[in-house]
């Protein structure tokens, strides 16, 4: 009795743990929220209405994520830090995120120098990102919690990509309507550096154990031996099945927002994206205390079957209240399957290269993914041959095909996650 309730208390998160969480993956998530989102509208709307810029963008601030998640992550390991490259890198993520506002063609000559001009401010914000975010604060995550409470920690993770679009869209999307973007991006970037200095004060570096600075890389090189992959396979079906369903969502949501606008025609969409967004949130959150009772996969694989439905639901429905609907079941579906997919990846993370192990992640969720699944998105667009003329420029309008590859993709993801879900049967037997 006295065993089982120790080893309930240890598998708790203090409060502090959890407000850690709370302040610095919420405000990181705003951040990325505005770079994967608002930053497309940002440069449709005022830039050049051309896709292929948006798919370029992404590609390009996918590429740079993953690279300085690979750099970071080795180099904290080798230190055995994370506090300092979190701290750091949200003061100057914030600054970064501020510089857009400054971009416009009047200014720097024409709309394809404008263009490229955001492109390359977003791979400089992307660079502090991903070393704040992407690759110490993952990694300080990883260090800080257990097997036995993961699914509900990466379930709480997991919203707030969802809720940082909600607070965004409730009460700053006037701003982007009226083009006042110079204020937009300014609160953002003002946000980020005060969690940056809060973070200074309110985290303590976990216990890392350092990787002797020769093994690092030939330890992530190891990763990928045939011995290694054998021995670890249930590693190896976690990134895969990351990498379905990064590359699935990437299909569509950066089009999303002019979708619903363009296509659709609504636009006041604040009301129908709270609905989803909240409602996704709430069943993520649920879905973390059934993830470390049944198991990740096994709730993982049924995710991702009701994301696959949305997502064909989708293609179909067009009045508000059926397209909130879908969306809603299309949205939650993701949040728990990808809640539960990053929760299995960190038990199966290394534990000598947490923090080089996050640029492999990376490859996964973000670097192929938001390469493949833009330009899937934009040729899917560019094929239907939809578009409108505003002020005399031609711009593409994303249909409903997009979701179709999107929800394609969830039948091999949904067998991935069966396969893991043996497995993960069979590494809990052993435990017990």
């Amino acid at each position: 009795m006295n065993m089982c309730f120790t080893i309930a208390f240890m598998n708790r998160l203090s409060v502090k743990t959890w407000i850690s969480f709370i302040l610095i993956g919420l405000s990181g998530q705003l951040a990325w929220s505005i770079e994967n989102m608002y930053l497309n509208v940002y440069l449709y709307n005022e830039i050049t209405p051309d896709s292929g810029a948006i798919a370029t963008m992404v590609a390009a601030s996918a590429v740079t994520a993953t690279l300085t998640t690979f750099f970071i992550g080795i180099l904290s390991d080798r230190i055995g830090k994370r506090k300092f490259f979190i701290s750091a890198g949200y003061i100057l993520w914030g600054f970064s995120t501020m510089s857009f506002g400054y971009v416009d063609s009047a200014g720097v000559g024409s709309a394809a120098a404008a263009a490229a001009a955001v492109i390359l401010l977003d791979c400089l914000m992307t660079f502090f990102g991903s070393c704040a975010n992407d690759a110490a604060f993952n990694a300080y995550v990883t260090d800080v919690t257990s097997p036995e409470n993961r699914g509900k920690a990466e379930a709480v993770l997991a919203t707030f990509p969802l809720i940082s679009m909600l607070i965004i869209f409730g009460l700053f999307d006037s701003l982007t309507k009226t083009g006042n973007w110079k204020t937009f991006f300014a609160i953002f970037g003002v946000l980020n550096i005060g969690t940056g200095l809060i973070s200074a004060f309110l985290l303590k570096d976990p216990e890392v154990r350092k990787s002797p600075e020769e093994n690092v890389l030939k330890g992530l090189l190891k990763l990928f031996s045939k011995e290694e992959i054998k021995e670890n396979s249930a590693r190896y079906l976690d990134l895969a099945a990351i990498l379905l369903l990064s590359v699935s969502f990437q299909i569509f949501l950066p089009y999303l927002i002019i979708y619903i606008s363009e296509y659709l025609g609504y636009g006041d969409y604040a009301l129908m994206l709270g609905i989803v967004l909240l409602g996704a949130s709430v069943i993520s959150v649920i879905s973390g205390k059934v993830q470390d009772r049944v198991g990740k996969s096994r709730v993982g694989a049924a995710g991702s079957l009701i994301m696959g439905t949305g997502l064909l639901l989708l293609f179909f429905v067009r009045s508000y209240l059926a397209v909130t609907l879908t969306a809603l079941m299309m949205m939650a579906g993701y949040l728990v399957t990808a809640s539960a997919t990053g929760a299995n990846l960190r038990d199966t993370t290394p534990a000598l290269l947490t923090g080089s192990f996050q640029g492999v992640r990376m490859v996964a969720s973000v670097a192929i993914p938001m390469v493949i699944g833009p330009w899937i998105g934009s040729m899917v667009i560019k094929g239907s041959g939809r578009t409108y003329t505003e002020l005399g420029v031609v711009k593409d309008i994303p249909t409903p095909f997009m979701f179709i590859p999107a929800a394609l993709l969830m039948l091999p993801l949904a067998a991935i996650l069966i396969i893991r879900m043996k497995k993960e049967e069979t590494i809990h037997a052993s435990r017990s």
